[in-house]
């Protein structure tokens, strides 16, 4: 998943991490609780707070945006100080609104100010108690597991210290069963020592929640989706049970082609798949095991990398090329300083962060990306998908400050990789880097590698928050906490721990988004949402092929229908957003199965006599 930057306004403060707040904080919240003690809050009270918040917003969000991205551009202690700066005065400033906008909890007000009052409360993932002592305590407790998962390194038994990026590398392409079972133990050495510390951090963090007027914090991330919170565990399973019969059809043919591979002695072909085979550290996708796993003769004979080398695309030329697929849907060009101010190469004289992103520094025309291109199909894909994040960014610029964001956390994410699925053959002759379409026999080659990072990722993205929600309400206890996460793992993935584990370890913990607080569940809605997206965008286009072939490339119909719902932003409900685009406000999963039906016939096949399930 790329990451998609927006440090203005309202998503600067939905995408920070609240620890504390300083003592300017407190002694506002404390003059903003006498205040309302004195005196009954009112409507316009809420207007008037509201049009204050608002501008407050938009100059944080500009002074945020500029130094994180001259920090990530120029690393340096100084550019790293300011940062931090900025960064800290904003989530001080997050706090302030969201303590005092539950405030207005039950003062009568506008269907849009309760909106955006809402929005103030929710946009601190975790939420400080008031007492100044705790607060400080659960900013502590915030930066010792970032500071354990970042310094997280395992030294084999042939005594090589290697970082999580070298394990990650060789956990791609090792095929020895030993090594991978090595380097997927020793990475989860690092977490055992988070398990105290996340347990004082989830009540500290509840208790903030509470301070809030919520139940948990599991519930006060649930409450972030225009429906109840109780409700929307019970839609994701939903749509999880309409996507699981392709996932199962995609289980049974991995396992049994793993079984060949290592042997049924240690993938048996009547249980879960053990966890390091999958060719990720977190088997939350399957990409890298394609070889093992690869159809016969489902080389679409082109090498999208080639191409680009033959047509002579330099890293500008590939960005101008993605560019163009968005004008030839009506969108206008990039300003000229999207051209000045992106870095495109890696800088030979400094040091940078070079994971992808899309940035929005003004919420007006001020957008950019970073990103170190190098000259691979891949990366052409990613610049597709990035540009995807600039123009949802500029489409909604219009909006309120409160709602320059996307409809949901998972549309964002969603709208990136719905363009980059209209990066078929058919797009790639039209562009003029292949002269040839594949016949349709090619296609369950690019449907399988597809399927091994997208569909492998789907049971992934929902259980990471299942557990989480359950530890939350204290439904699942720190002494479960291990045994908890392999039960749903096992539940979802058909995935399990390949040796024993101990109940005192603390797997979670080795996954990044569990010790740095990210919520996840919209990782999980952003792959729901883009099939859905692109079947609809593909039948606004008059599209007659399956929808695996299909691009709206050059559709002025289907860029419209998409700008539509753009423009919203987050000014209405997501299902309001939704029904925009697709005609309805409930989201349907079976445009996956669509997506996928010539490769989900040709496992169907290929696991006929198989003893199939987990």
């Amino acid at each position: 998943m790329k990451k998609q930057f927006k440090y203005t306004a309202i998503a600067l403060l939905l995408s920070t991490t609240i620890y504390g707040c300083g003592q300017e904080a407190k002694k506002e919240q404390t003059t903003t609780q006498a205040t309302s003690s004195q005196q009954t809050l009112t409507a316009q009270d809420a207007k008037t707070f509201l049009t204050k918040v608002g501008k407050e917003m938009a100059q944080l969000g500009v002074e945020g945006s500029r130094a994180e991205w001259i920090y990530q551009n120029f690393i340096t202690d100084d550019t790293a100080a300011l940062s931090s700066d900025a960064n800290q005065k904003s989530t001080e400033a997050a706090v302030r609104f969201a303590m005092a906008a539950a405030k207005f909890d039950n003062v009568e007000v506008t269907a849009d100010q309760r909106r955006k009052l809402n929005f103030l409360k929710q946009s601190i993932v975790i939420p400080a108690p008031l007492d100044e002592k705790k607060s400080a305590e659960l900013a502590k407790i915030g930066a010792e597991l970032g500071s354990i998962y970042g310094k997280g390194t395992y030294t084999t038994k042939a005594g090589k210290k290697l970082s999580l990026g070298d394990m990650t590398a060789i956990m791609a392409t090792s095929r020895d069963y030993d090594e991978l079972l090595e380097l997927w133990q020793g990475w989860r050495e690092i977490s055992p020592p988070m398990k105290k510390l996340y347990m004082r951090q989830t009540e500290l963090a509840n208790e903030g929640a509470r301070g809030l007027g919520y139940e948990d914090l599991g519930a006060m991330w649930r409450s972030n989706y225009d429906m109840p919170a109780a409700e929307f565990p019970k839609e994701l399973d939903r749509l999880w049970n309409q996507v699981k019969p392709l996932y199962d059809d995609l289980h049974c043919y991995v396992r049994s082609e793993l079984g060949k591979k290592y042997g049924e002695d240690k993938v048996p072909q009547d249980k879960p798949i053990p966890a390091h085979l999958l060719g990720n550290m977190w088997a939350q996708s399957w990409g890298n095991i394609y070889d093992l796993v690869a159809p016969e003769n489902a080389d679409p004979g082109y090498d999208v990398t080639k191409q680009l080398e033959k047509h002579g695309y330099d890293e500008i030329k590939m960005v101008k090329g993605a560019e163009n697929f968005f004008t030839s849907l009506g969108f206008a060009p990039l300003p000229e300083t999207f051209w000045q101010r992106s870095l495109f190469k890696k800088p030979a004289d400094r040091d940078v962060i070079c994971h992808a992103s899309a940035w929005d520094l003004d919420s007006k025309d001020d957008l950019r990306i970073k990103m170190c291109i190098q000259k691979t199909g891949e990366d052409f894909a990613t610049i597709h998908h990035e540009l995807g994040h600039n123009f949802y960014q500029r489409a909604y610029k219009e909006q309120s400050v409160f709602y320059q964001n996307s409809a949901n956390d998972g549309f964002h994410e969603a709208i990136g990789d719905t363009i980059a699925l209209s990066i078929t053959p058919k797009y790639l002759k039209e562009i003029g880097l292949i002269d040839t379409i594949p016949d349709e026999s090619k296609d369950i080659g690019l449907l399988m590698k597809m399927a091994l990072e997208k569909i492998a990722f789907i049971p992934f993205g929902l259980m990471v928050d299942q557990w989480r929600w359950k530890v939350f309400s204290g439904e699942v206890k720190p002494e479960n906490y291990n045994t908890a996460w392999w039960k749903l793992r096992e539940k979802y993935q058909g995935v399990a721990a390949p040796v024993a584990r101990s109940a005192d370890a603390f797997d979670p913990g080795a996954k990044y988004h569990v010790p740095a607080n990210t919520p996840y569940s919209r990782y999980f809605l952003a792959h729901i949402l883009q099939f859905e997206f692109h079947r609809s965008l593909c039948k606004i286009a008059g599209n007659t092929e399956a929808i695996n072939r299909c691009s709206i490339y050059n559709n002025k119909a289907a860029g419209k229908a998409l700008n539509d719902m753009l423009a919203m932003g987050s000014s209405k409900t997501w299902q309001q957003a939704h029904k925009v685009l697709t005609g309805s406000e409930q989201m349907d999963a079976t445009a996956i199965l669509d997506y996928f039906a010539p490769l989900q016939k040709w496992l169907k096949d290929k696991n006929q006599g198989k003893q199939c399930g987990f």
